[in-house]
């Protein structure tokens, strides 16, 4: 959870529409609307002490205290990654956790949302997609990233299928622990705590905004219980997770991160 507070205002030149949407990010997250007042969100930040939550015209972006550039939502890799998949190319994760039609999956670790957006695509209208994300901030900006985001080069397919992901505000163990067993076909650890592996320029403020839990005994023994199927796991090539916690590593050359898999019976 966030240890300090959040404040909400408008874009640099805010219109009627930037305050409705700041005022539907504090009614949202119940936190203070401030004026913008033509001050820098750093000048904002340091006034209040406090993360800020700018409502653009167009988008949502979030800076964590100290930050210099916005978390954002934007598809990331997905984009790319579905149109290789229609190409019929293969998708390491997709491939590993065997996801059809129908399938439910859980995203324990949920970030920008882009794996939780490759299952969506293939699990289609028939399945479930629910992604967890403990700071009630980083939930908020990727909810309304996914429900409307919307670029017609990033292909319909993807923007269909991603208005369907359920976003959870909660830490993964709290919200696994409500669930009955075997309740997710596949269930999915990603997480960014030990070394960084994703490149892209939209996740180094995530990084910076983003609650970085450990993986506990706690967390996998729930997630073994409420998976149905299989749980996958993606870290660092130099990680232990995999063995500590008897997953099959699956090496893939030339990568800084390998999958695990763990299946269930």
């Amino acid at each position: 959870m966030c240890k300090i507070r959040t404040v909400a205002t408008t874009g640099g030149r805010p219109d009627a529409l930037s305050i409705e949407k700041a005022r539907f990010v504090g009614h949202t997250l119940q936190i203070d609307v401030v004026p913008r007042d033509k001050k820098s969100v750093q000048k904002i930040a340091e006034r209040y002490e406090a993360n800020v939550i700018v409502a653009g015209k167009n988008r949502y972006e979030y800076y964590a205290y100290g930050a210099k550039e916005p978390f954002f939502f934007h598809p990331s890799s997905a984009a790319f990654r579905v149109k290789r998949l229609a190409k019929g190319q293969a998708d390491p994760l997709l491939e590993l956790a065997e996801l059809k039609q129908g399938d439910s999956f859980l995203d324990c670790t949920l970030g920008l949302g882009t794996d939780s957006m490759m299952a969506a695509v293939v699990v289609g209208e028939e399945g479930r997609v629910v992604g967890c994300e403990a700071n009630p901030n980083v939930a908020f900006i990727v909810k309304q990233g996914l429900q409307h985001y919307d670029f017609e080069s990033e292909g319909l397919s993807l923007l269909q299928n991603m208005r369907r992901i359920e976003v959870v505000s909660q830490n993964a163990v709290d919200y696994l622990k409500t669930l009955r067993d075997n309740t997710f076909d596949v269930v999915y650890l990603d997480p960014m705590f030990e070394e960084t592996i994703e490149e892209s320029v939209h996740f180094q403020p995530l990084r910076q905004a983003g609650v970085h839990d450990v993986v506990t005994e706690e967390w996998m023994t729930e997630a073994k219980r409420v998976a149905k199927r299989s749980v996958v796991l993606k870290a660092h090539y130099r990680s232990t997770l995999f063995e500590d916690f008897h997953f099959q590593r699956i090496e893939r050359k030339n990568t800084k991160f390998h999958f695990g898999i763990y299946k269930i019976g």
